[in-house]
């Protein structure tokens, strides 16, 4: 038995030395830490970062990489946006450009059609890692999207800021420009807020008209020009218009019998190459019209119809809109 003692004392000790071994990788103080330990010390700190985004539109969901190089814009509102964030395009639909957009025309920029009708072959040729459309291509969606990832930016008309600041907020994420699109939204709100002040304490009512080669149509809360009722908080002189892209066809006895505070006028001739914006007004004034409270006050406020026909929906275009109305509605 005592010769076994020491052999006994030997084994305990090389036990304790050996179990020492294996926990000194978790002591703090060696500056080391377990591979478990780092592994999960990593995926705490620095998660993995996608390049891919799935992003949500009216037309459905599209997968996107993050910071396409050759992004096509058909939506000039779009457009607009991307030139006001200093993002570059590769393509344009180039026939009625606004003019504050005009820089577009040039030869560097592919015309990909008109923003009626996609030249598909065009496009395909340029190999887009992105499309953005809207309402005008809204049918051209599934043919698009076999060629790029296709998204809708055009502004849903009954619920305008939001899904304005939807659209800016996927083109924020998708360009890495978040903080830039918070920024611009947050001057557009301040104005809007402005706006809204004055209209409650001025409470004049308005009726906004399209002039078009020589008829009129109006549009009222809900419509493609109704921000002014719904967002702005300008009273309508008539809140039962039809709502329809060309909204309701109507007489000048029509505005005479409104006789309204404010008359708004966009002149389509204008927007599209037709009749210069003072055809719209020789056309407006006339002996019913000027019969009216918004003549007698000198309140008819000719819309600029590159921001309200061509491109509202974007940065710059939104921030004019809301602008024009701050400048004009007293």
């Amino acid at each position: 038995m005592k010769r076994r003692l020491p052999v006994l004392i030997l084994i305990l000790c090389l036990a304790v030395f050996a179990a020492a071994c294996g926990t000194s990788g978790s002591n703090p103080s060696n500056g080391a830490a377990p591979a478990s330990s780092t592994d999960s010390g990593s995926a705490a700190t620095t998660p993995a970062v996608s390049d891919e985004l799935t992003l949500k539109h009216q037309l459905g969901e599209t997968k996107v990489k993050k910071n396409p190089k050759k992004v096509i814009a058909f939506d000039y509102g779009a457009l607009d946006t991307l030139d006001k964030l200093g993002i570059e395009v590769t393509g344009v639909a180039q026939k009625n450009l606004p003019p504050y957009l005009a820089k577009y025309k040039d030869s560097k920029y592919q015309n990909i059609g008109t923003l009626q009708e996609p030249d598909y072959e065009k496009i395909s040729s340029i190999k887009p890692d992105l499309i953005l459309i809207s309402g005008r291509q809204q049918t051209a969606y599934p043919e698009l999207s076999k060629l790029a990832p296709t998204i809708y930016v055009g502004v849903d008309n009954k619920n305008f800021m939001e899904s304005f600041k939807t659209n800016m907020k996927m083109i924020g994420q998708i360009f890495s420009k978040e903080s830039e699109v918070d920024a611009e939204v947050a001057k557009i709100e301040k104005q809007i807020n402005d706006v809204k002040t004055k209209a409650a304490s001025v409470n004049k009512n308005a009726l906004i008209i399209l002039a078009n080669e020589g008829a009129i149509s109006a549009y009222g809360p809900g419509s493609r020009f109704g921000l002014i009722h719904d967002v702005l908080g300008v009273p309508a002189v008539e809140k039962n218009l039809e709502v329809s892209t060309h909204g309701q066809s109507i007489s000048f006895e029509f505005i005479a019998e409104k006789n309204p505070d404010y008359l708004f006028v966009v002149d389509r001739g204008a927007a599209v190459g037709g009749t210069a914006q003072t055809g719209a007004k020789s056309l407006v004034e006339n002996e019913l019209v000027k019969k009216t409270k918004a003549f007698t006050n000198n309140n008819i406020v000719y819309l600029d119809q590159n921001y309200w026909y061509l491109s509202g929906g974007g940065l710059e275009s939104v921030a004019e809109m809301v602008g024009e109305i701050a400048k004009d509605y007293k």
